[in-house]
């Protein structure tokens, strides 16, 4: 073999090697964000007052991914929210709920929520003689470790920073800092300061019930500007609406159609422009009634 036929093989070897190497580098990061689980539901029962609402729901969200959860009214969407953040009412009766791979269905609100899930309220609570500032720095504080001196603690040095980042994000005066929490605020105003919290506290797992609701068109370009500045590579998003015009703002990767408190249909972001069309009534045929 001549010494340029030589070369040219060590140099298509060195290519096969090359792309080789590539391909196993393609394939670790693959496994990697395929085992990057921020909120994994397995077969989710829940009941309200004794009665069953959520009736065998499992879902798995990933880093960097937005999942939304349409239905009709009634379906239990809700529910399901309600039930992941841990209200006492919301009783769960089998399944799991697991956030980072740690079981969370024990767990009270306030340790779900310091273990990183933030649930925005489809109805914000007023809370006077709170300010917005001081219970958002409480909120902070209560993350940190016990004991340990607050100028430790980045969150709480760059606290007044973070919150007017937030404010600037929202497109909210920061007079807002000094008022008590949601009093006399209107509705896209308590909507918008749910986003603030989510973009002070950077949780791991978001869920959204109904934030688009009571919002004018405006309102719902910056409170959804806001979630998707919020909600980056490392974080997940589930995002509860009635609603397709949510979803031209805030572009989900998944939509899971709940009926009758089960997920019945699944599929990607176009789907939400069908049940656009063709409403919910193609599927309650299909499906058939909710369980007396």
């Amino acid at each position: 073999m001549s010494a340029a036929h030589q070369n040219a093989a060590h140099q298509n070897a060195a290519h096969q090697n090359a792309a080789h190497q590539n391909a196993a580098h393609q394939n670790a990061a693959h496994q990697n964000a395929v085992a990057r689980e921020i909120l994994k539901i397995s077969d989710l029962h829940v009941s309200v007052s004794g009665k069953e609402i959520i009736r065998g729901v499992s879902l798995t969200v990933r880093a960097g991914e937005k999942h939304a959860i349409m239905g009709p009214n009634g379906s239990g969407k809700s529910t399901l929210a309600n039930a992941l953040m841990g209200h006492p009412s919301y009783v769960v009766t089998a399944g799991q709920v697991e956030l980072m791979g740690e079981d969370i269905t024990p767990l009270a609100p306030d340790e779900r929520a310091r273990k990183g899930l933030f649930l925005a309220f489809q109805y914000p609570v007023t809370v006077p003689g709170v300010t917005v500032a001081g219970f958002l720095r409480m909120a902070v504080k209560s993350r940190l470790p016990k004991g340990a001196p607050e100028t430790d603690h980045p969150e709480l040095r760059n606290f007044r920073k973070t919150l007017g980042e937030g404010f600037s994000l929202l497109q909210m005066d920061r007079s807002f800092a000094t008022r008590y929490l949601n009093e006399g605020f209107s509705g896209g105003e308590k909507k918008r300061l749910e986003i603030l919290q989510m973009a002070v506290l950077k949780p791991k797992m978001a869920v959204l019930d109904e934030t688009d609701s009571g919002l004018d068109i405006d309102a719902l370009r910056v409170v959804s500007a806001g979630v998707n500045t919020v909600c980056g590579p490392d974080t997940g998003a589930l995002v509860v609406t009635h609603y397709q015009r949510l979803l031209d703002y805030i572009k989900p990767d998944f939509i899971h159609v709940l009926m009758h408190g089960r997920i019945v249909k699944s599929g990607g972001p176009e789907m939400a422009h069908e049940l656009e069309k063709t409403g919910y009534d193609p599927l309650e045929r299909e499906f058939g009634s909710a369980p007396s």
